[in-house]
C-alpha cells in the first residue's frame, strides 16, 4: 500500500493488546458503563491515543493486532513459547490466551470505537501484533516511525538508516514513564553495538531468554554477560562461528555453554526476531483523519460506553494533529 501525501508528522504505530492490558490495570474495575459492562480499559485506552497523538502529532497512525497471539511457526520452534500464558479453564477454546474476562467484552469495544474515529488497525494471518508493526516500522520510507508498545522486544526495530528513523517508545511502565529509545539509548542501555543497536538487542535477547515469553536462554548466560558476547563478536552468527574457531578469544567455559545450547540457539533466533515482511492487512488508510469519519456513531458509542470525556479528548487531539 502506497501511502497518501502527508503532513509530514510521524507514522505512529500502537501495540494494541499490550497497551489496553495496561490501561486495563491501571483503571478500577468499577468504572463501568450504564448498562454494567468494565471500561476501564476502553477508557484508560482512549485516553492514551490521545495523549499520544496531542503530544507526537502523527500525520498517520496505525493500532496493531495479535491475529495469533502465538504463531504456530514459533511454538513449532520452541514448544514453550508462552505456553505459561495458555488458559487452562475448561470452557477456554484450545489455544486460547489467559486473559482477565472483564477485558475480553472491551477489546470489540475499542475496535467499534477506532473504526468509527476513523483510525486503522492492522493485522496479518496467523502472526502477532509485533509481526505486524515490525513489518510496517521496517518498510517504510516516507515519515519518520515511532512504535508504541509495553514489550522490549520492539527495541530490535530501532534504526537511523536506512531513512526514515525508526524510534521505540516504551512504555512498560505506563505512558506517564515512558522511555524512548533510538540506537543510541539502546546501546547504553543494554550495552550492544550503536551501528546495529535493533539487530544486537535480538541477537542479545536470543542469548539471555525471556522467561515473560517462556524463552530460556543459555543457561548461566545473563544480560550483562549476552551483551558483553554481542559486543565482541557483532552478531549471534559471528558468536556461534566463534564457538568453533579455535583461535577465537572465547573462554573454554563459554564455548561448552555455547555448544551445548546449539539446538536451542538455532530454534530461538527466528523466534525472537519480529517478522518483517508480514502480509498486513489495514482497515482502512492510515492517515489520521482530523475529525472523527463517522461523528454520530462515536458519539453513540461515547454515551453506551460512559466514555464521553475521553471520546472528546481523542477527538479534540485528532482536529489539533493537523
Amino acid at each position: 500500500m502506497t501511502p497518501a501525501p502527508t503532513s509530514g508528522g510521524p507514522l505512529l504505530l500502537l501495540d494494541g493488546a499490550s497497551l489496553w492490558f495496561r490501561a486495563f490495570h491501571a483503571i478500577p474495575e468499577k468504572i463501568t458503563a450504564p448498562d454494567g459492562r468494565s471500561v476501564n480499559a476502553l477508557r484508560g485506552f482512549t485516553d492514551m491515543v490521545a495523549s499520544l497523538i496531542t503530544k507526537h502529532t502523527p500525520s498517520r497512525l496505525v493500532v496493531c493486532l495479535d491475529l495469533n497471539w502465538r504463531p504456530a511457526f514459533r511454538v513449532e520452534l520452541v514448544p514453550s513459547y508462552k505456553a505459561h500464558r495458555l488458559d487452562t479453564a475448561a470452557d477456554s477454546a484450545p489455544g486460547a490466551e489467559e486473559v482477565p474476562d472483564r477485558l475480553t467484552p472491551q477489546v470489540e469495544m475499542i475496535l467499534d470505537l477506532l473504526a468509527a474515529a476513523g483510525i486503522a488497525t492492522g493485522g496479518a494471518a496467523g502472526l502477532e501484533a509485533d509481526d505486524v508493526l515490525g513489518t510496517l516500522a521496517t518498510r517504510e520510507r516516507t515519515d519518520p516511525v515511532m512504535v508504541v508498545s509495553g514489550d522490549r522486544d520492539l527495541l530490535q526495530l530501532v534504526r537511523d538508516n536506512p531513512h526514515p528513523p525508526v524510534r521505540v517508545l516504551y512504555a512498560g511502565r505506563g505512558l506517564a514513564k515512558a522511555e524512548l529509545f533510538g540506537p543510541a539509548e539502546v546501546a547504553t542501555k543494554y550495552g550492544v553495538p550503536e551501528a546495529n543497536a535493533g539487530r544486537a538487542y535480538a541477537d542479545m535477547a536470543t542469548l539471555r531468554g525471556d522467561a515473560s515469553d517462556g524463552l530460556p536462554g543459555v543457561p548461566g548466560i545473563g544480560d550483562k554477560s549476552a551483551a558483553v558476547l554481542i559486543s565482541r563478536f557483532g552478531s549471534l552468527e559471528a558468536l556461534r562461528a566463534a564457538v568453533d574457531d579455535p583461535e577465537a578469544d572465547l573462554a573454554q567455559g563459554m564455548r561448552a555453554k555455547l555448544r551445548g545450547a546449539a539446538t536451542y540457539l538455532t530454534a530461538a533466533a527466528p523466534v525472537v526476531r519480529v517478522v518483517c515482511d508480514a502480509a498486513v492487512e489495514l482497515s482502512r488508510p492510515d492517515v489520521l483523519p482530523s475529525a472523527p469519519v463517522d461523528p454520530d456513531r462515536l458519539h453513540e458509542l461515547a454515551a453506551a460506553y460512559n466514555a464521553e470525556s475521553p471520546i472528546t479528548r481523542l477527538i479534540k487531539a485528532m482536529g489539533t494533529a493537523h
